[in-house]
């Protein structure tokens, strides 16, 4: 019978760019009030799972989510920039309203185009894609799940790259998890011996039907 390790991926509490609406990335943006909150609720209803280990993105708002939700714990922290946001290019900092409107034809572009090519499909040179960014999130978690065989993990990252990790996974194509379709704290548990992964429970993670 093979051995697997559990992961907890969990998406980060409400920021400040969440509420302003503006592309976070790779900027750092703490938590709100409400973030905090979410974060440490998310913490009790998780509060019967035992964590063996911690880890998040090492930007501000993954790392004091993880530190919130484990907070009784008194587990560290590990960071690792392997599983930070998409990086969106000269985006980053600016307002949601602005990369909408930079890429209106784009976005009408990518309609058309097919699964793996909308997943391949980048705005600009510097933008990553689904794909890119699944490509590390997935080597973070196997080199994870060698290692923690039989343990279970917490890790927190960010809604673009779980949304693109899922995909890749098969638990959905693109259109099935748009934009926002990953709440603040939602998390899927994976299963995994370090190969395969399996999608064993989600909450707050709406995928729509298409």
């Amino acid at each position: 019978m093979n051995e697997y390790c559990m992961i907890y991926l969990v998406r980060h509490g409400e920021t400040e760019a969440n509420k302003n609406k503006i592309v976070a990335g790779h900027h750092d943006s703490p938590l709100t009030e409400a973030g905090e909150r979410q974060a440490k609720q998310r913490g009790l209803d998780l509060k019967r799972v035992k964590f063996d280990a911690v880890f998040s993105s090492d930007l501000i708002r993954a790392k004091r989510t993880a530190e919130l939700i484990s907070a009784d714990r008194q587990l560290v922290v590990n960071t690792h920039r392997l599983i930070r946001e998409r990086f969106f290019g000269h985006w980053e900092g600016q307002s949601e309203k602005k990369f909408l409107n930079d890429n209106q034809r784009l976005f009408e572009l990518k309609k058309q185009l097919t699964e793996e090519q909308k997943r391949n499909f980048k705005y600009s040179y510097a933008y990553e894609s689904d794909n890119q960014i699944a490509d590390r999130m997935l080597l973070f978690l196997r080199e994870l799940a060698v290692t923690f065989l039989g343990k279970t993990l917490l890790v927190v990252a960010h809604g673009s790259i779980m949304r693109s990790t899922l995909m890749r996974l098969g638990y959905a194509v693109s259109d099935e998890l748009p934009a926002g379709s990953i709440e603040n704290t939602g998390y899927v548990v994976l299963q995994s011996d370090g190969v395969d992964f399996f999608v064993k429970e989600t909450k707050g993670i709406n995928k729509v039907q298409v």
